[in-house]
């Protein structure tokens, strides 16, 4: 098919429901009706197209579509939208939708509407599959309703079909892209074309209607839609078959659609695909076209990501260009991280393209071999979002994973992941053959519910709606747990007994800290959503576990379960520092416990890390993160990978851009530069770095009210720290002073505001909280803050 150029970077401005989300206002009730032909099967592309007249322009035209699976549409030849609708469900049931501002593309008289909707037809690790193709359209402006309907007339695209074995595998809901340039049917989405002779839609009745059910509107932006790129180079060499291969470089690992022009007879097979087509081990998603005779162009429309995009074709073929669209999560990259340390920026960064390119419809563990919101994935990742995208879209998708994760919870209270994902029969827990899932794994979900989960996501956002519907899940959720004679949690298996990546798993011990710290969330929400009885029970059962955690599991030198005989597992060391469990006087030996053991896999080692400083050992937190992720921090990839290695050094299938290893990401900036909110929303937030050896950092974090700007320099006079802070906030700013130093003073704007006898100054926006031995703490107004600090 020949697709035109088109312009997509301004897309989201014309797409409403950026900052609409199911919750928010009542949409009036549905008049369109589901159409689609009588029966297509698996992996169909279908051709809709309609006529309708305006006597006059109208100033707006809000549309309302969705579809089971995906859809492009075109308005007066134009393309409106590139990859329209969301991969089911909101729930088990239902159905998500879009709204699309279609006004600017009209014109006065005839206007044509072309949608192209491609049905997949089975389910998968982050897809619900309806099992019926289908479209529905409805476009509303002040005089006049457009909607889909039995007038509408709809064709099976003949050039579109599904190419040979390897499919992709089984989690995925996509299929490869197949395309024979000798059936297309050039310019069908323009105006003019002639469609008498194709067949009328049926039409499936007004929503809600089985099997879409109900609807609801699209929580998250549009796609970010680049125009086609030309790519960094392109290699070209040959195969044993004499093929010539085309290797295009991108400039980091990304979601593309691929592009070609070329020159070539008719018949000629093009595969097109990227070098990370195998990432998992199993196969991923691939696209190819038969050439028709002639100058001819492609755009391969199932997005896939890598480093490079190949393309392998026979030696007649000549290729005039190739290039590329990048398209993606639709928020602006606003944070940033920087500090004296080469490889811990490039840690940073590296995690902030991995965060990015793990971001679609939902949160996913990677964009190759699943796409699957796994939440021990997504529970780093909203952790990340926070100090990474501008806080109106970024919180979104967290705000859609949280809402589906709830609203998927099983009958028997069962919360599980990733969902959405395929229903499995009744009578079965899960069946791989087909993509469906209905397993938990219970660690992972008192890791989405808890403390870093739903109740980091309510500090971060302040979402109250979002807070209150998830908590009563949350509350049958933990109510499913029991405690022992001594408080501690008694062992869940759930349908998958897994932990963590990796040897050495104390696993009774991350069961009561893993509870603990859902406890820790539970308390904190009961309180929101005005729940006092609840309360009370949490703090209960919280003083039983505290009550049994140390006089079971601690020997006076580390954490370990009595039964367990293997390495010191440094996971569930971890664990019991930043819930809170470990007291002060046990730093010193947790200390040396994480010196000598490394046993966490990539998702749990930011766990580590975070323990690290909080007993106060930044420069050991430094070592360990340049340590452990030494070889990705030098590796070739843009990306993070799912083990600490590649090829044999690898587990869990191996993927190298994997969501859950960028824990470092929210650990530089939340601890190293310090920032942190203390109560939602930043209302409340503090600065309080631990700098150890660097000597600069420089950051930027989001929230609700405006960019948080942080410099900081320090050297052994003393310390430099200036802050932009937004308005509508208040901010604890924390000097640190270095082990054998003291301040002689601090001066904030030319004012001294701290001296060593304890005088102060007054001065407007800023006063003493407190100051021990380690940090001098002030209560800052909003604006532009110069602090120096001289030592002694």
């Amino acid at each position: 098919m020949k697709y035109e150029r088109v312009f997509c970077c301004g897309l989201a401005a014309l797409i409403i429901c950026c900052k609409i989300y199911a919750g928010g206002a009542a949409e009036p009730p549905w008049s369109a009706q589901w159409i689609g032909p009588d029966s297509a099967g698996s992996n169909t592309w279908l051709c809709f197209r309609k006529s309708v007249s305006f006597k006059e322009v109208p100033a707006t035209l809000s549309a309302r579509i969705a579809v089971d699976s995906k859809y492009w549409l075109w308005l007066n030849g134009r393309l409106v939208v590139f990859e329209g609708g969301l991969k089911r469900g909101p729930t088990p049931e239902d159905t998500y939708y879009d709204r699309v501002e279609l006004a600017p593309y009209l014109k006065r008289g005839v206007n044509t509407i072309a949608v192209l909707v491609w049905y997949w037809g089975k389910d998968g690790f982050s897809h619900n599959s309806s099992g019926k193709a289908g479209l529905l359209f409805e476009a509303q402006a002040s005089d006049q309703t457009i909607v889909s309907d039995d007038t509408w007339k709809v064709l099976q695209h003949p050039a579109f079909g599904t190419d040979d074995p390897p499919y992709p595998n089984y989690r995925l809901p996509e299929f490869n892209v197949h395309f024979d340039a000798r059936h297309d049917i050039p310019g069908w989405f323009k105006p003019g074309f002639e469609d008498a002779g194709w067949p009328a839609a049926t039409s499936f009745g007004v929503p809600p209607v089985v099997p879409w059910n109900n609807l609801e509107l699209r929580p998250i932006p549009e796609w970010r839609n680049s125009e086609l790129k030309e790519y960094i180079r392109v290699q070209k060499t040959n195969d044993a078959k004499g093929n010539q291969v085309l290797e295009a470089i991108l400039p980091y690992d990304a979601q593309v659609t691929p592009w070609l022009c070329v020159q070539a007879l008719a018949g000629c097979r093009i595969d097109i695909r990227t070098d990370d087509y195998m990432g998992g081990g199993s196969p991923n998603v691939r696209s190819v076209y038969i050439t028709r005779k002639g100058i001819q162009e492609f755009e391969s429309l199932g997005w896939m990501n890598g480093h490079r995009v190949i393309y392998t074709a026979p030696a007649a073929v000549q290729f005039r260009s190739v290039k590329y669209r990048e398209t993606g999560y639709n928020a602006d990259i606003v944070g940033e991280f920087h500090c004296d340390d080469a490889a811990l920026n490039t840690l940073w960064q590296k995690a902030r393209r991995t965060l990015y390119v793990t971001m679609r419809d939902n949160y996913m563990d990677c964009p190759d071999r699943e796409r699957a919101q796994w939440w021990g994935d997504e529970v780093n990742e909203l952790g990340e979002t926070f100090y990474v995208f501008d806080a109106a879209n970024g919180p979104l998708l967290a705000r859609k994973g949280i809402r589906e994760l709830a609203r998927w919870q099983r009958a028997d209270h069962t919360l599980y992941a990733p969902v959405p994902a395929g229903r499995p029969a009744s009578d079965v827990r899960h069946d791989l053959r087909n993509g469906a899932w209905n397993v938990e794994l219970p660690l992972q979900m008192l890791a989405a519910v808890g403390y870093y989960g739903f109740w980091n996501y309510y500090l971060y956002t302040g979402d109250h709606d979002t807070l209150a519907l998830a908590y009563p899940h949350v509350r049958e959720y933990l109510n499913r747990f029991r405690q022992d004679a001594n408080g501690l949690i008694l062992h869940s298996a759930g349908d998958w007994d897994w932990a963590d990546w990796g040897a050495n798993i104390d696993v009774n011990v991350l069961d009561s800290a893993w509870y603990y710290l859902a406890l820790k969330g539970a308390i904190q929400m009961a309180q929101v959503c005005g729940q006092p009885a609840d309360v009370l029970d949490w703090q209960a059962r919280q003083a039983a576990i505290e009550k049994g955690f140390n006089a079971t599991f601690w020997n006076g030198r580390e954490y370990r379960s009595p039964a367990y005989q293997g390495e010191t597992d440094d996971r569930v060391n971890a664990l019991a520092v930043v819930a809170g469990l470990a007291k002060p006087e046990q730093y010193a030996a947790l200390r040396e416990v994480f010196a000598r053991h490394q046993n966490a896999s990539p998702y749990m080692e930011k766990y580590v890390i975070e323990a690290l400083y909080q007993i106060n050992a930044p420069d050991d937190a430094m070592r360990r993160m340049k340590a452990r992720w030494k070889d990705q921090i030098e590796g070739w990839t843009t990306t993070l990978w799912e083990g600490w290695g590649i090829g044999d050094e690898k587990f869990g299938g191996g993927t190298y851009n994997h969501a859950w290893s960028g824990g470092a990401l929210t650990v530089l900036s939340q601890y190293a530069a310090g920032v942190a909110p203390e109560e939602p929303a930043y209302r409340k937030y503090h600065v309080m770095p631990c700098l150890g050896g660097l000597q600069t950092i420089q950051s930027e974090v989001p929230t609700p009210n405006g960019n948080i700007k942080l410099d900081i320099e320090q050297d052994g006079r003393g310390i430099r720290l200036n802050l932009s802070s937004p308005l509508h906030t208040t901010a604890r700013v924390g000097l640190p002073i270095p082990a054998g130093k003291s301040f002689r003073n601090i001066i904030a704007n030319g004012t001294v505001v701290w001296e060593k006898n304890g005088l102060t100054v007054d001065a407007v926006g800023v006063a003493l909280e407190s100051a021990d031995a380690r940090m001098v703490r002030l209560l800052v107004a909003p604006g532009i803050w110069h602090f120096k600090g001289y030592y002694e």
